[in-house]
């Protein structure tokens, strides 16, 4: 038998082909076609076990060092020594530029991978990449556990294979959903290695754009695969759904290597008083990057530590922007920007204006610019903005009758803008259009506001110590388009205005007016009402009556806690002066998730001030009231967790 044996292996040694040539730089590129058609008759050999691949002489290797490489694929693997690439696909010395981490992932190693694949499409003249996952893939199926079993989603990585697993999470976490709540846990992870191969993919498409060139270009090809420890084989999954898409970023780097340096987030990891003042083309330049990377679902804003957050107490703040936005919940500004807690000083309200807000926009910005040091202030307005819609209505409309509240008040004061861009526009213009140019208009309105009206800010500009911009969210595509300076900056520097006309200021109850009783103090709230319900206020305020308020403090006659409904001003609803009424309201009228504030500011008031009368208001057809009872008689299978 022993003799059979030998002579069946020497008829086979004589039946094997040569040893195959080595690629070099003296072949010509290989196209992505072949490419793959040299990897599947790799894998079938490997499969078969008759490999080819181990087999070469010391003159192919001088050859592979005079000449240098050209390899035909370049692939990005596991580092799972069970699936040893070369060997899966047979591959000689010089075949296949070969990336490896665990995971067959671009999480934490982001600019390593796609820069050494940039570098083998580019410099080696690769045509084809394969991210190639593989079945019982040790750091996938962690991801997935780690996932399914997190009890604290938020909790920090405590080594940095924790912190591998906890990124690849998002992976696990679309797996868990694609099979949806009944799915084991192993079936979702064995998912999961297929999700995973797709979201390197997505990464290396999204992110690089030499990678996309080729792409669309015909250059190159990505494709993806699984190897099957089981069989030996690999199942080539084509390319990603996402590519077409994909192939529109604008992302030219990963983001961990676009994202602000050191030096930008500050000495202790957020901007501090620790740090040096940021010029404003600096800051502006923060802004237009961080908004860059939101836009593309690339984030790079990190999870605050509590040392970061000992460091804004201890140090202070020193935002490098002031942005005065809308209120709107789709322009949530430090998103928008990616910034960092302590790297925005934010303002807002409906239509992002100073109207009915004068002092406290103005003031505002005037401590930020000169107390904390901030440079540049950004007026942000955003399209489909529904307070600069209603106010275009109101304009059309033609109606001059006073307000019945105070959201009436606030479209009415944006009226004006309505019209400058009516006027722009001529008559005619689509209503689209006329809000559209409203936007803008209100934007500048809202910049030259602030120049005519704060002599501290103008000062800053003149001395070139301070910047005001102007840009526009665009809802539908999640970038600002940076407006640049108001066109009036260089006529209203000379404005000799130093206060908003609000606060250019009487009989109005003051410090000097004692404490008022309960019963007096309900009895001017009733008369109020019955006032405001005949449509005949008595009350109106002159320049002494503020000077008066703003000299000799504040003596309430009640405090009131109300909804931040606004059909509901209260002020108005009780024809009060100011000075009468101290003011609390959310929505809801309630102390939920604001006890803190509301009874410490109760406290202060009834203690501080010595108001006898405190006053709880509600309203009929409260949306709050309305929802919570909706939550509550909703079936439990409907309700969801906040």
């Amino acid at each position: 038998m022993a003799f059979f044996s030998q002579v069946a292996d020497a008829l086979m040694l004589c039946s094997q082909p040569p040893v195959r040539q080595v690629r070099t730089t003296a072949d010509p590129p290989t196209a992505p076609e072949e490419a793959m058609k040299l990897l599947k008759e790799g894998n079938r050999r490997f499969v078969d076990g008759r490999p080819l691949g181990s087999k070469t002489k010391d003159a192919a290797r001088q050859q592979l060092v005079d000449e240098g490489q050209a390899p035909h694929t370049a692939i990005i693997g596991c580092a799972d020594s069970r699936a040893p690439l070369e060997t899966i696909f047979d591959a000689m010395p010089g075949d296949i530029f070969v990336l490896r981490n665990a995971g067959n992932t671009c999480t934490h190693a982001e600019g390593s991978m796609v820069g050494s694949l940039e570098f083998a499409t580019g410099k080696l003249g690769s045509r084809l990449i394969l991210v190639l996952g593989h079945t019982k893939c040790g750091a996938i199926y962690g991801a997935t556990k780690t996932y399914l079993d997190s009890t604290q989603p938020g909790k920090k990585a405590g080594c940095a294979l924790e912190g591998l697993l906890q990124d690849l999470g998002t992976v696990a976490e679309q797996a868990a959903q694609e099979m949806g709540a009944d799915a084991a846990s192993d079936d979702v992870a064995a998912h999961a290695v297929k999700v995973n191969v797709f979201h390197t993919i997505n990464f290396l498409l999204k992110f690089s754009q030499s990678i996309r060139e080729g792409v669309r270009s015909g250059q190159i090809q990505i494709q993806g695969g699984i190897y099957h420890l089981e069989t030996g084989c690999v199942e080539f999954l084509g390319k990603s759904p996402a590519q077409a898409e994909l192939l529109d970023s604008a992302m030219p780097l990963p983001p961990s290597m676009v994202a602000s340096n050191d030096a930008d987030r500050g000495v202790h990891g957020v901007r501090t008083g620790a740090d040096e003042r940021m010029p404003s083309d600096v800051a502006l330049k923060m802004l237009k990057e961080g908004n860059e990377r939101f836009a593309i679902g690339a984030v790079t804003a990190s999870k605050t530590s509590g040392d970061m957050r000992k460091a804004l107490v201890k140090y202070n703040q020193a935002p490098h922007s002031a942005i005065l936005g809308c209120a709107d919940s789709r322009v949530p500004v430090d998103t928008v920007f990616d910034a960092m807690p302590g790297e925005l000083f934010v303002l807002r309200n409906a239509g992002n204006t100073c109207t009915h807000a004068e002092g406290s926009m103005v003031g505002s910005l005037e401590f930020c610019t000169g107390k904390l040091g901030t440079r540049l202030i950004l007026v942000l307005g955003h399209t489909q903005c529904g307070a600069i819609a209603g106010a275009t209505q109101t304009f059309q409309s033609g109606s001059s009758k006073a307000p019945g509240c105070a959201l009436e008040g606030l479209l009415q004061g944006l009226a004006s803008v309505a019209k400058e861009a009516s006027d722009d526009l001529g008559p005619g213009a689509a209503q689209e259009k006329l809000v559209s140019h409203a936007v803008k208009v209100n934007v500048f309105n809202s910049m030259n506001f602030l120049l005519q009206f704060s002599e501290p800010i103008r000062d800053l500009v003149r001395k070139g110590d301070l910047d005001i911009q102007g840009g526009i969210y665009h809802l539908e595509t999640g970038r600002v388009e940076f407006l640049g300076r108001s066109p009036r900056q260089s006529e209203l520097l000379s404005s000799k205005l130093s206060l908003p006309p609000s606060m250019a200021v009487g009989t109005v109850r003051t410090s000097q007016d004692g404490t008022l009783e309960a019963k007096v103090a309900l009895k001017n709230l009733k008369e109020g009402n019955a006032r405001f319900v005949k449509g005949a206020p008595i009350a109106k305020v002159d320049k002494s009556m503020r000077e008066a308020l703003a000299l000799k403090g504040q003596a309430p006659h009640t405090a009131l806690v109300g909804c931040a409904d606004s059909r509901v001003p209260l002020e108005t609803v009780f024809d009060a002066l100011p000075g009468d009424l101290f003011v609390l309201r959310n929505a809801g009228n309630t102390c939920t998730h604001a006890e803190g504030s509301i009874l410490g500011s109760l406290e202060f008031c009834t203690g501080a001030l010595n108001t006898q009368l405190i006053f709880v208001l509600g309203h009929t057809n409260c949306g709050a009231i309305k929802g919570a009872t909706a939550t509550y008689l909703a079936p439990k299978d409907e309700k969801k967790k906040a």
